[in-house]
């Protein structure tokens, strides 16, 4: 008997889940407003697992209501993100930062997707959630930048085959540039799918900090970074 095409895609789909790993540490005052949508929005082939790094909030209380599971680590982003990996039953990751809201649909997105250019890894575009009219520039200026060089940032929720993320040893155990490290050994597997639906990630840092100024701060930490400076030094300077 033949399959029709839309049918197999269908059943194909349903080979993958995913897990979505959310590390967190003293995030209550926000925590709710984005799991619960999440939550709600998440299918029976997709899980969440929140990660927290030793919260001294009601975050984990507040994670246990709107999450799969919430699992403790030490504290650091990349800490973190790796324990949830390994508790992950999906075979595909999504690293999702708690102040940044994934597009609707975004599982059959991201498992067609993959199926369809046969893409083990990748992330979205971006978008900022202030208003002002500067923020569209530096947002497509992100979303050019990381389709050029193959790099993404935590902010663009990557996604990748748990399989590939286990062989490429996962994050790097270090307090910042965890994201674009793991960009770099996911690269020299395969360049990753860019997907041009957008997430939508706070712009309150910026805001707070100053626009220009947190310009020239990320400019200047990964100039740095490149340079071979260290990670914690670089750390220090973020905070």
């Amino acid at each position: 008997m033949v399959v029709p095409q839309g049918r197999e895609v269908a059943v194909a789909a349903r080979l993958d889940n995913i897990s979505i790993v959310v590390p967190v540490l003293n995030e209550a005052s926000s925590l709710e407003g984005f799991l619960r949508p999440l939550y709600e929005s998440c299918a029976k082939d997709c899980e969440i697992l929140v990660v927290d790094g030793g919260s001294e909030d009601n975050s984990v209380q507040i994670a246990e209501k709107y999450s799969h599971k919430v699992i403790t680590s030490p504290a650091g982003r990349a800490r973190q993100m790796n324990a949830g990996a390994e508790y992950a039953t999906g075979s595909i990751l999504l690293f999702l930062h708690a102040d940044t809201v994934l597009p609707e649909d975004f599982q059959n997105l991201i498992i067609s997707e993959m199926q369809k250019k046969n893409k083990s890894w990748g992330r979205f575009d971006v978008s900022l959630s202030g208003k002002q009219f500067m923020f569209r520039v530096i947002e497509n200026l992100m979303n050019f930048r990381s389709s050029v060089t193959g790099i993404a940032t935590g902010d663009q929720a990557i996604f990748v085959r748990k399989s590939l993320f286990e062989s490429v040893g996962g994050f790097s155990d270090m307090p910042l540039m965890e994201d674009i490290e793991l960009c770099k050994k996911l690269k020299q597997k395969e360049s990753p799918l860019c997907l041009k639906q957008r997430v939508l990630t706070s712009s309150r840092r910026w805001e707070e900090y100053g626009i220009w100024r947190t310009i020239i701060l990320m400019w200047q930490l990964r100039l740095a970074y490149f340079l071979g400076k260290d990670p914690v030094l670089l750390k220090r300077k973020y905070q």
